[in-house]
């Protein structure tokens, strides 16, 4: 099958595209106002982005008014990424509401909030891996009504459970056992992986 997106608009070009490109990981994004209100909410369009420095971006969709995320970070310029790990899965649902900003979304969904090392906002202290993040750039791909911006912070400390680590010192993904993000209100798990070594050329 063949599909325009031209005919296809709207949400339902997003649910397609959402639904083609899994599994994504879940950015918890944590964030505080100009006024000191702190916001989190997750992010399937959410990902690595650059290695050095170390960039991650997530991507808000256009709201009216804009999404309290994506406001706080341009009024202060920081943010936490926070994976998900599959035991904190049913907490990180309850923040996707569309609450009002004066709502703190750690109380809602039982989770904890923990001071970070250099920004203001907090980390999420039930996260595995939280990533503290100094804006680096906002994009507004397209301003239609679910068109999206991409936000990307550097980050500038991590945080990461001893218990996810691996004697090289790298995340275990068996250990992380991250939410995997699928099309509509599907999620994913883990349930294996395999190596494959790069060709050397020369």
């Amino acid at each position: 099958m063949l599909i325009d997106p031209k005919n296809f608009p709207g949400r339902a070009a997003y649910q397609l595209l959402a639904s083609a490109v899994i599994p994504r990981p879940v950015g918890l994004i944590s964030s505080i106002s100009a006024t000191g209100a702190v916001n989190l909410a997750p992010f399937s369009f959410f990902n690595a982005v650059c290695g050095e420095p170390p960039m991650v971006l997530f991507c808000p969709t256009n709201r009216s008014p804009a999404k309290d995320t994506l406001r706080n970070v341009q009024e202060t310029g920081e943010f936490v990424a926070n994976i998900v790990g599959q035991e904190m899965a049913q907490q990180m649902n309850l923040t996707s509401g569309d609450y009002p900003p004066d709502v703190n979304e750690f109380e809602i969904a039982g989770l904890t909030a923990v001071p970070s090392q250099i920004v203001a906002p907090p980390c999420v202290q039930e996260s595995p891996v939280s990533m503290e993040c100094k804006l680096h750039q906002v994009i507004q791909v397209s301003a239609k009504p679910h068109g999206g911006t991409i936000v990307i912070g550097e980050v500038v400390m991590f945080h990461i459970r001893d218990s996810v680590l691996n004697q090289d010192m790298l995340v275990d993904s068996a250990k992380l056992n991250p939410v995997m993000r699928l099309g509509g209100a599907s999620y994913g798990i883990m349930t294996g992986s395999y190596d494959m070594i790069r060709p050397v050329v020369k």
